[in-house]
């Protein structure tokens, strides 16, 4: 499970919406200073970040906590939002370009970028609909495990 420190910032029914702090990995390490990945993460990668996570443990606004979410929806949110829209872009030019050939068409250029602005938006709209299928599915949702002055104890 990855786990990350968060803010309660107000309560709903079950819910909790909580703040956490986006940063990046990049800019901690020796050549920060020669690469631009650091210097863009300076200016765009620390931001808060407000999320909706299940609150089991009842916490209230001004706590802080501890919240975790299953490698696995992380995994599968990963695919259906990067790999499969650009999956279907090369696939839809791909089959535009095979068809504009079969069909004789002198330039098949067009053909095979009008394809692939179709399979990115099939692909993106396709994600955007997976993505509210899965809000509302407990399994894909943040949870908060326990207050972060509370240890956690592995046996």
């Amino acid at each position: 499970m990855i786990e990350e420190r968060a803010l309660v910032t107000s309560r709903d029914g079950e819910f909790a919406n909580i703040e956490t702090r986006r940063t990046t990995a990049c800019g901690h390490c020796q050549v920060k200073s020669a690469c631009s990945t650091s210097l863009l993460s300076k200016y765009f990668g620390y931001r808060n970040l407000s999320v909706r996570a299940l609150n089991p443990i009842d916490a209230c606004p001004g706590d802080e906590v501890i919240v975790g979410l299953h490698e696995s929806a992380l995994t599968a949110a990963s695919v259906s939002f990067y790999l499969l829209p650009i999956l279907m872009l090369i696939g839809f030019a791909v089959f535009a370009q095979w068809l504009a050939e079969e069909l004789n068409f002198v330039a098949t250029e067009p053909a095979s970028l009008l394809g692939g602005l179709l399979g990115l938006s099939t692909g993106l709209a396709w994600a955007r609909h997976n993505a509210l299928r899965r809000s509302r599915d407990n399994r894909y949702q943040a949870v908060i495990l326990r207050p972060v002055n509370q240890l956690e104890v592995r046996q």
